[in-house]
């Protein structure tokens, strides 16, 4: 299967909802825990510095998304932050790999000189092994710092880039 990475367009909105929804409901990643609507989602999406979307060439299946956008604004304001999230029917095909690797010219395209990435979960541990492949380093370790959907906490780890 050939994987393409390209900017969202608004027809993608409906489905990147259901991918984003999906990474909320698990409660292990991402910080939120509202869902995204139509309405939210589309403006949530729109705010974003830049999304891109997987897609499965030659359909119009999308199998995952990032989002990026400015972790601190004024004099940190070069520092970049993104979140990535995969269908679950698509995980263990690269596709992380291939919208980090995106998420990073992306950024740089744009101007930051830093990626950053403020909670990793330190049970997120594909994800971890993923940024140190690329390079990414690890800032070190904020203890109980995410709370599960179980309501027990976590540790998260700060991981950071430069481009």
């Amino acid at each position: 299967m050939k994987i393409k990475i390209r900017e969202y367009q608004p027809q993608d909105v409906e489905a990147m909802i259901a991918i984003w929804n999906e990474i909320v409901k698990e409660g292990n990643a991402f910080p939120q825990e509202e869902y995204l609507t139509k309405e939210s989602g589309t403006d949530f999406f729109a705010a974003q510095s830049y999304c891109g979307v997987a897609e499965q060439e030659g359909s119009e299946t999308l199998l995952g998304l990032y989002i990026l956008h400015p972790n601190h604004i004024g004099r940190c304001g070069h520092i970049s932050n993104a979140s990535y999230a995969v269908s679950s029917k698509s995980r263990g095909m690269h596709i992380g790999e291939k919208l980090v690797k995106d998420s990073i010219r992306q950024a740089k395209s744009l101007g930051f000189g830093i990626l950053q990435f403020n909670a990793v979960v330190a049970t997120n541990i594909h994800a971890r092994h993923l940024y140190e492949k690329i390079g990414f380093c690890q800032l070190g370790t904020i203890p109980k710092g995410f709370r599960l959907k179980n309501g027990s906490y976590e540790d998260i780890c700060p991981y950071y880039i430069e481009l």
